[in-house]
């Protein structure tokens, strides 16, 4: 290839669009997608009216969302569009409305009516400097210079009170998959299959562990210490010694520590399974309710990434007893030496949250800040007998204030810091190299030797030199100049129904990881 055409292509793989794109992807997919999925997921707003005799039940059904461009209200109320070279010279947020349908409904199920339906400001989002409702998108280089922009920025960053803050790509493992590996305290006597369940931003760890005396445990959130893993799978409908032991595996050496495992098992039905779970989830409580409370906690504590809206509780029961079978049959591989332990650091064993998901994450909390204000809104205008009405029970800067404290700040849901940074001006290559950035969630105190050495999968898709030296080194990494980001699985359903009929089969509750990956995966 000659010396021009080579240029060509450079020039076209690191032009001021590509520097900052997985930026500009993945937040215009949250607008344009993310938003409604968070609105779906929330649906309707219950309130405690109602629950007093014959008063009848309302309660608040949330429909479209939309986002107009950035907007700011002047002192004489007038609303006129705002540009990113004026929020930074006010000290301004770089925010456009974001409007929401919203319906007050009445009366019991059945006969249910409206009484107010109104589209209503909701609150503030803060815009990406160059994304898709920018009002910069798509202006030519005379355009920018005229209003006071620089042609040559490369945008995806915010501006919140006039500064520029960055979201930090963050690197964690992948949710919804089997890591299999023996337990660091014990050396290999100990042996551990485990998976962190993500579901609608709620991430819990399942840990399946084959103890000394080769008997599975399985411990997961709301349940102290861990429970028997043949009391779990048949309170999940796998009743049978055969069926547990078929699901599992039909080597002959699994299936006899499958059955050491049935030998020691406390409980042989269903019933007598939910009743030991009670037990232990409610000590001290009546029956009734340690039934209650086993058959809550599976449901939703439990693998939840394999809960589906509309699916038979009896079907997603019985997918989680499946996975589970699965994460002991890594156990017992792991132990008769039939596979190699995972490598945490394995970048396939990574996923990638970019602004978009980090947005969402943020608005999940925000909407829901926002429905707890909303429903004692209406709780209170229904005492003082007022008429309810969508506009006076939604008060916008609950939400606003939800989404630009955290990028101000940098302290996100979850507990995170650091996740906005103010955007390194020292250069223009300070400011590309800060746009390519992902950090790693591990502590900076820690030693993490190998979480912080170069790994062969890195090659083409982390940099191997630029990271910082000091406690940092290693944890902090850049993006390589070819990367690209791959994109979101967006239909998990459809990708499901294709497996479905190439014949696939074994795969319960099949979820698409629903977050960025390096591309050559």
């Amino acid at each position: 290839m000659d010396r021009e055409n080579r240029r060509v292509i450079s020039k076209e793989y690191f032009g001021k669009d590509r520097l900052a794109e997985h930026h500009f992807r993945s937040f215009n997919s949250f607008l344009n997608r993310g938003m409604q999925q968070v609105v779906d997921e929330k649906e309707t707003i219950e309130t405690d009216i109602g629950d007093k005799e014959g008063e009848e039940p309302v309660f608040v059904e949330l429909s479209d969302v939309r986002v107009v461009t950035p907007r700011v209200r002047e002192a004489d109320g007038s609303e006129e569009l705002l540009y990113p070279q004026e929020a930074r010279l006010r000290n301004i947020t770089y925010s456009a409305p974001v409007f929401m349908e919203m319906s007050i409904v009445k009366g019991e199920e059945g006969e249910e009516r409206v009484v107010d339906k109104t589209e209503t400001k909701v609150g503030r989002m803060p815009i990406m400097v160059g994304s898709d409702k920018c009002n910069i998108a798509g202006f030519s280089d005379e355009e920018l210079i005229e209003i006071g922009e620089d042609p040559a920025d490369p945008g995806g960053y915010f501006i919140v009170n006039g500064s520029e803050r960055v979201l930090m790509t963050s690197e964690d493992l992948a949710p919804n998959k089997i890591l299999a590996e023996y337990d660091t305290k014990y050396g290999d006597e100990i042996q551990v299959a485990k998976t962190f369940s993500q579901r609608r931003g709620y991430r819990a760890l399942v840990l399946t562990e084959r103890t000394r005396d080769g008997l599975l445990e399985v411990s997961f959130p709301s349940v102290s210490g861990s429970i028997n893993f043949v009391t779990l799978v048949r309170a999940l409908g796998l009743e049978s010694d055969e069926e547990i032991v078929h699901r599992v595996s039909d080597d002959p050496e699994v299936v006899k520590y499958m059955l050491e495992n049935l030998e020691a098992a406390e409980v042989q039905t269903e019933e007598e399974a939910i009743e030991a779970l009670g037990k232990r989830v409610a000590s001290g409580q009546g029956k009734n309710y340690q039934l209650k409370r086993a058959n809550y906690v599976i449901d939703r504590y439990l693998l939840p990434h394999l809960h589906e809206e509309g699916v038979e509780e009896e079907e997603t029961r019985i997918n989680k007893a499946y996975y589970l079978c699965r994460m002991a049959e890594a156990c017992f591989e792991l132990a008769l030496g039939r596979r190699e332990s995972d490598d945490k650091d394995h970048y396939a064993n990574k996923r990638l949250k970019v602004s978009g998901d980090l947005m969402k994450d943020l608005f999940r909390t925000a909407l829901n800040k926002l429905a707890r204000d909303v429903k004692y809104q209406l709780e209170r205008a229904n005492m003082r007998n007022r008429q309810l009405s969508v506009n006076t029970v939604v008060r916008s800067d609950v939400l606003t204030e939800r989404l630009e404290h955290p990028i101000a700040t940098g302290n996100w849901v979850g507990g995170r810091s650091g996740v906005s940074q103010l955007v390194d001006r020292t250069d223009f290559m300070g400011v590309l190299s800060h746009l390519r950035r992902l950090r790693s969630p591990l502590s900076r105190s820690q030693p993490h030797f190998e979480a912080r050495d170069l790994h062969a999968t890195q090659w083409g898709r982390i940099c191997p030199s630029e990271t910082p030296e000091g406690p940092n080194c290693g944890l902090v990494k850049n993006f390589a100049q070819a990367m690209e980001l791959s994109q979101n699985i967006e239909d998990e359903q459809g990708l499901k129904r294709q497996l479905d009929s190439m014949g696939v089969e074994g795969i319960p509750g099949l979820q698409g990881q629903g977050h960025d990956q390096p591309a050559d995966d």
